[in-house]
């Protein structure tokens, strides 16, 4: 597949004077993993809305698996699925009868309901628990029920709202194999927007960071961690870092300093060698270390070098709610 399966032109959104999209240009092909990052209130959430038919976009223009969003939204929605923050879920009733439900929605007949359902169970990994009621899911259960819920009627394009927020390592980790089965297996190409840098990491081609409603970085997660700098220092220091900052800047090795709050984040070439020569910096300007370390670069760094501040992540996991393991 070389085709594209999500294209936006100068994506526009205005909400009375507020400018919350700013003129997005994005593509994403058939049967890539696609990640979207952006801080609270950069627009992420509201190009998702434009994409998935939810909200009219103030000007330019988007296609989604060959359809235009405005023009034919009912068309978009039969090709796309979505998999929001919040599983829309009905407690009282068992998983089977769930996707028996979404599947008549979508105009399947019992036949291809039935098949399909089988073929879902297998690929989500849920089948033990289908007859049971939903509210004794586990939270990595019921993401792994909303998912294949959405594709339920084999959509070419899925949408996954940060999928896993909430959840606890194990169930995320179980809902990382599923996406990657069903991009791996079934070709469909995913539109991920998450909170996790190291998910976005593991399970994304390509990564689009937005802020302030511009698409402020995209490429590999490989590509974006090397225009960061071969290896990063981190410097926690005390005081103001204007004076530590300078010093840094002008050390050998040294290639970018950004200084946030009370920390140095410092770009260099070769981080063993460089280390010595920063802390030796530091010291003969006076200025209390509490903490220097060297590690490779992240996306955490690419994203606070893009936007000036690190991603804040809701740190509250799901416990079980049933006997289920996650």
């Amino acid at each position: 597949m070389n085709g594209k399966a999500i294209v936006a032109e100068g994506l526009v959104r205005d909400f009375g004077e507020v400018r919350a999209v700013d003129g997005v240009d994005l593509s994403v092909a058939e049967g890539e993993v696609y990640g979207f990052l952006g801080p609270n209130g950069a627009g992420k959430s509201t190009v998702v809305r434009m994409l998935t038919t939810l909200l009219l976009p103030t000007s330019g223009r988007a296609t989604v698996a060959g359809v235009d969003v405005v023009v034919q939204p009912k068309r978009v929605r039969m090709r796309i699925g979505a998999a929001l923050q919040d599983a829309a879920l009905d407690n009282k009733q068992t998983g089977r009868e769930l996707l028996r439900l979404q599947a008549r929605l979508f105009g399947l007949s019992g036949r291809e309901a039935k098949s399909r359902i089988r073929e879902l169970e297998r690929l989500i990994d849920i089948d033990e628990a289908m007859d049971r009621l939903i509210s004794t899911y586990s939270g990595g259960m019921k993401r792994r029920l909303d998912l294949a819920a959405a594709l339920i009627h084999s959509p070419r394009v899925l949408f996954l709202d940060e999928p896993t927020t909430g959840l606890d390592p194990i169930s995320r980790v179980r809902v990382w194999e599923e996406v990657r089965r069903v991009n791996k297996d079934l070709g469909v190409t995913i539109f991920l927007t998450t909170q996790y840098l190291e998910e976005a990491d593991s399970l994304a081609d390509r990564v689009g960071i937005i802020d302030a409603g511009k698409l402020a970085a995209e490429g590999a997660p490989s590509y974006l961690k090397r225009t960061v700098g071969s290896d990063i220092i981190i410097a926690e220091i005390e005081g103001d870092t204007s004076a530590a900052h300078h010093a840094v800047r002008n050390v050998e090795g040294v290639s970018e300093v950004e200084a946030h709050e009370t920390e140095l984040t410092i770009s260099v070439e070769n981080g063993p060698a460089s280390i010595s020569r920063v802390a030796l910096a530091l010291h003969e300007l006076e200025v209390t270390v509490h903490n220097l370390t060297l590690r490779t670069p992240t996306l955490d760094d690419v994203f606070l070098s893009v936007t000036g501040a690190r991603l804040e992540v809701d740190a509250t996991v799901d416990s079980p709610a049933g006997t289920d393991a996650s």
